[in-house]
Order: structure tokens, then C-alpha cells, then sequence
């Protein structure tokens, strides 16, 4: 298995993580996986619910690779789409062996702290002496673990952790391309809709037949755009240079949107939030939060703030070296009823002035016009 095409072609793709494309040199984008080369099951175990398992959502939803089945024994017989509104038919299964054409496991959760669960160990083991190569996007790397590096070497296949970077370049401020738009979707918490509404917002954009990249900085946009930077894994020195050089990369793009992470008065995020603003430098913001959400998820003793509170701390912080501006809201209404829903984008719209949706409902075209609207006020773009 170790010398079947499919190996070295994974290898390749999963290095563009850590290397080609942070090149300001680099005239195009890596390529993207192949999707006929990896037929993933992913690891949800327990954790089946579309927040703790955004990863697996995501992946079915925007990925390139073939999804056999999630893992997942205590919901077996259930499908993806019962459980997370998304993969129609794709299967449930309890254990590996239900799942025999799989030839890569992914962990599907992206869990506070990005720890491995311990009960999840054995399953991890039994997944290499199947054959399948084990893609993770934690904290918690595979490859630094004793026993998992040997069953990997044991078993001839690959450990792949998405999060490992050796970025060591602090931000030159310079350099930047006169005529790149660049779009930054922020956020009221996290885990709110930055990376769905910065997916969405792109593909809508290229679907109108504009030049546009999104920008991946998490674990999940990376594997579902096929290359990036973990930027929560920079050390914060770095930061703002890794990000750089991801718009240094791929300005040769008329526009990119650059996938948001945490929020900016987060207590426990707000470093990666503020490395990004100053590090993408952005001509125009969209601030995502979720409807009904009353405090910072994880921390209930963290009340949320309003939205135009936000706005303006957005604006000035990013402001302090770029000049930057709320051009939309993104809003998540899945707890809402369509008609509560509705509502909520009403009251939004006419408090910020700005156009409100939820990518999901009412698709992304209010927020696509509202980039090409600054596109053409800044550059005079048709």
C-alpha cells in the first residue's frame, strides 16, 4: 500500500499545509486533493451534533473526498443527514470494519483544547492496521505520539496532522497588490459561521465569474480548500507573517476572502483574531454571529456583544494600521423557525444598514453584492 500512487499524492497535497503555498514566489495555487484518491470515514464518536463535529459537516458538505461513512457507534444504523443536516444516505456505522472501503480515517470534532479523546486511542490504532492513513486537525499531534508513530511506520501508512506549521516570519507590512480586494469574515464567538460564510461567499463570487481564492486559516477550511495556515497553531510572534504571506501568495486574485478565527473580545481567543486582522489587512469586513446564542459558547459567564458594539471595535482595531469596513452581516439561524428567522434579518438589517443573511436560507448573493459593491467603489471594477 505504502508505494500505491495515492500515497505520494496525499503526501504531496498534505505538504502544501506547511510549505508551497506561503512562497510569495509561487505563481499559482498548489493543486487540490483528487478526490477519487481518498475515501474518508470520519471519527465522530459520541459527538455526532453539527458544533462539536463541524469538521465532519464541513467536509461533506464543501470537501473533494469521497465520505464512506462516520463513525460513530453509539448512532449507528442513522444517516449523516439525520444527525447533521448534511450527506443524504451517507451511513452511521459502529465500527471500522463497517466501513471496508474507507483507506483514510479523519477526525471529525473540533473539541476545546484540540485534545485527543483518550477512548478514541484504540480506534486510531485499529484504523492503521486496517491500512488507512489518519488525518487530524487537533492540537494534539499524531505524529509526536510514541505509539501511534510506530503502528504508523508498523503498518506503512500516514499520520497527518493539519495544525503543524513551522512558520518563524514576522509581517514586513509591504508588498501588498493595489487591485487584490480582500474580504475578512469576523465574528460576535466562535464556531459561528466565519469559515461557511467565507466558503459560501467565495464560490458565489467565482460563480459570477470573478477571480476569487478563499483563504483557509483553521483546520477545517484547510482540508476542504486543500491548502492554508493553522494560524492558531503560530506562535504569536509569527502570526501576522503567516498570514501575510498567505495574501502575498495569492493576490495574484482579484479578490480573496479570508476565512475569520474566534472574535475579538473573546477571553480566550482574541490573539488569532487580532493576527488576522492585522496580517490580511482587509478592505471590507462581514461580521457572522448566530441568532439566539446569549453568551460565548463554553463560557456562560461571558455575555455576548451587540453587534454594533462589535462593529465599531472591528473597525477601529483593524483600522489602527488599514482603513476597513462592515459591509455585511452573516447570519446563522439555525436555532430559529423560517419566520423568526426572517425577523431577526429584518431587525439586523435596518439597525447596521447593511445586507443580513444566512447563507444557508437565503443563499449568499446579498453578501456577494455587497464585495463587488466595494470592489467597484475601490477600484472601479464593473
Amino acid at each position: 500500500m505504502a508505494n500505491e500512487p495515492r500515497e505520494t499524492e496525499i503526501t504531496l497535497s498534505f505538504g502544501t499545509f506547511q510549505q508551497p503555498v506561503l512562497r510569495p514566489a509561487m505563481p499559482t495555487p498548489p493543486a487540490k486533493f483528487s478526490p477519487s484518491k481518498r475515501r474518508l470515514v470520519i471519527l465522530t464518536e459520541g459527538r455526532t451534533e453539527p458544533v462539536t463535529a463541524k469538521t465532519a459537516a464541513c467536509v461533506i458538505r464543501y470537501g473533494n473526498d469521497e465520505v464512506v461513512a462516520l463513525l460513530d457507534s453509539t448512532q449507528a444504523g442513522k444517516t449523516s443527514q439525520e444527525l447533521l443536516g448534511i450527506g443524504g444516505s451517507i451511513p452511521v456505522v459502529a465500527t471500522l470494519a463497517d466501513a471496508p472501503g474507507a483507506n483514510t480515517l479523519l477526525i471529525g470534532i473540533a473539541p476545546s483544547g484540540g485534545k485527543i479523546p483518550p477512548a478514541w486511542r484504540p480506534v486510531l490504532l485499529e484504523a492503521m492496521a486496517r491500512g488507512c492513513d489518519v488525518v487530524s486537525g487537533l492540537h494534539e499531534f499524531l505524529c509526536d505520539d510514541p505509539e501511534f508513530a510506530a503502528a504508523a511506520t508498523k503498518h506503512g501508512v500516514k499520520l497527518v496532522d493539519v495544525r503543524k506549521n513551522d512558520e518563524r516570519d514576522v509581517s514586513k507590512f509591504e508588498g501588498f497588490r493595489a487591485g487584490c480586494l480582500r474580504i475578512h469574515t469576523v465574528g460576535q464567538d466562535c464556531s459561528c459561521g466565519k469559515m461557511v460564510v467565507s466558503v459560501e461567499v467565495a464560490r458565489g463570487l467565482s460563480k459570477r465569474g470573478h477571480d476569487c481564492k478563499f483563504i483557509a486559516t483553521g483546520q477545517t477550511g484547510i482540508l476542504i480548500e486543500g491548502d492554508g495556515c493553522p494560524v492558531d497553531r503560530v506562535i504569536s510572534d509569527f502570526l501576522n507573517g503567516a498570514v501575510e504571506k498567505q495574501i502575498l501568495a495569492n493576490q495574484h486574485h482579484d479578490i480573496l476572502v479570508v476565512e475569520g478565527q474566534g472574535f475579538i473580545a473573546h477571553p480566550r481567543y482574541s490573539p488569532v483574531t487580532l493576527g488576522l486582522l492585522h496580517g490580511s489587512l482587509p478592505h471590507g469586513l462581514i461580521l457572522c454571529y448566530e441568532a439566539a446564542r446569549p453568551h460565548v459558547m463554553g463560557m456562560p459567564n461571558v455575555k455576548l456583544k451587540p453587534l454594533a458594539e462589535l462593529r465599531e471595535l472591528y473597525e477601529k482595531i483593524a483600522g489602527a494600521l488599514f482603513p476597513t469596513r462592515v459591509i455585511g452581516i452573516g447570519l446563522n439561524s439555525r436555532l430559529l423557525s423560517p419566520e423568526d428567522a426572517e425577523r431577526e434579518r429584518e431587525r439586523v438589517r435596518a439597525e447596521m444598514g447593511v445586507p443580513v443573511c444566512d447563507v444557508f436560507r437565503h443563499g449568499p448573493d446579498e453578501l456577494v453584492n455587497a464585495v463587488l459593491a466595494l470592489q467597484r467603489e475601490l477600484f472601479g471594477k464593473p
